[in-house]
């Protein structure tokens, strides 16, 4: 659209003859760079507007075969590790150098989350699942989204246990078969459980900050 917009903004400057400060403040720039234009559309006409880039790709792009192979080691191979693990993984065993972020992009376009990943991220891939799913007129693909959504419900990153109530509440204790303290052979020892009696810890915890 801006190459398509600069183009008519100067054929229409040339074949009219207009002003070429008014051509500068539509396309924010310089009388200067407007004259170069116009050189520009008189030697070369409108494919001297297209960007010399195009449909070309970096120097740094990794090939479409390395990224396919990557996301079916994960699947196949190393599935259930973290991406930062993966990628060290990869360079050692299979002797692919690819970072952990570009693997992470990699596999969230397939639909494939970390197991660490947060939950910022599980409802950003919920949301791109469920748009999919009412764009979708297929039966078998709307089945396999319902699939992954079920997946990305049951499972759970990182399980969190319920909120304490009061300050005080949570009893931590040492199951440790070994005596630490006290005497095994005294009355109060015996009439408790040898794994519970010298080694229980009441340890007070402060309940969690709630968010406002």
């Amino acid at each position: 659209m801006n190459e398509q917009f600069k183009y008519e903004i100067i054929k229409k400057l040339v074949d009219s003859n207009g002003n070429k400060k008014n051509a500068a403040l539509k396309l924010n720039c310089t009388v200067r760079t407007i004259n170069r234009l116009i050189l520009l559309y008189k030697n070369e006409g409108k494919d001297g507007f297209v960007h010399k880039n195009r449909n070309r790709k970096p120097s740094t792009t990794i090939p479409e075969e390395i990224k396919h192979q990557v996301i079916d080691l994960y699947r196949t191979k190393y599935l259930g590790s973290n991406f930062t693990h993966f990628s060290e993984l990869l360079l050692r065993d299979e002797n692919i150098s690819v970072s952990d972020s570009t693997i992470r992009k990699w596999l969230f376009d397939v639909d494939v989350l970390s197991p660490k990943a947060r939950r910022k991220t599980v409802k950003k891939l919920k949301c791109i699942l469920k748009d999919r799913k009412k764009q979708s007129k297929s039966n078998k693909e709307i089945v396999k989204i319902e699939n992954k959504l079920e997946l990305l419900d049951r499972s759970e990153a990182h399980p969190r246990r319920p909120r304490c109530a009061y300050f005080g509440e949570m009893i931590q204790m040492d199951a440790s078969p070994h005596l630490w303290f006290g005497d095994v052979t005294s009355p109060t020892a015996s009439s408790i459980p040898r794994h519970l009696s010298p080694t229980t810890n009441l340890t007070p915890s402060k309940p969690r900050p709630r968010s406002h």
